[in-house]
């Protein structure tokens, strides 16, 4: 089974791709790109060819998997199209691009820190069955309860 890889777009001819081929490359369905450009999520419109096909070239890429990405880890579409929108308007706004990524980060450890923690749960009850099946299956089989006179688990236990 072959994967995409989605940490950067392949080089590609001058000419740009298709739409269809710029959903594949990166990922997304032919809407969402339609989406991020009517919804003001890219850094430029894209360009067209003679026949008023759009032909995304690497950055459109580039810029598509960076907004991917901020997307996948919760920022909302009103503040990608903010970022968006101070990138368009060029130098001077660094520092409001630098706190608004800076502040996305802050959100996105705090996610980070609480997925752990779960991971962490998740993990002390593995160590439980882990014993549990261990021990089960090194005591002698006479010493197993039958499934009749097997205790019965407490939801909050189980």
């Amino acid at each position: 089974m072959s994967t995409v890889d989605r940490t950067s777009p392949p080089p590609h001819a001058t000419a740009g791709l298709s739409i269809a081929d710029a959903a594949q490359a990166v990922g997304l369905s032919i809407d969402t790109l339609r989406y991020y450009e009517r919804d003001g999520l890219m850094l430029r419109p894209v360009p067209r060819s003679g026949g008023g096909q759009r032909r995304y070239e690497d950055a459109d890429l580039r810029w598509v998997l960076l907004v991917t990405r901020l997307r996948a880890t919760g920022l909302p579409i009103r503040d990608v199209r903010r970022y968006a929108e101070l990138v368009r308007a060029g130098e001077g706004n660094e520092a409001e691009r630098l706190e608004l990524l800076r502040e996305h980060r802050r959100h996105v450890l705090a996610q980070l820190a609480e997925v752990t923690e779960h991971l962490g749960a998740i993990d002390a009850k593995i160590g439980v069955y882990e014993e549990r099946v261990g021990a089960a299956s090194s005591a002698p089989p006479s010493s197993s309860p039958s499934p009749v006179s097997a205790p019965v688990s407490s939801p909050a236990r189980g």
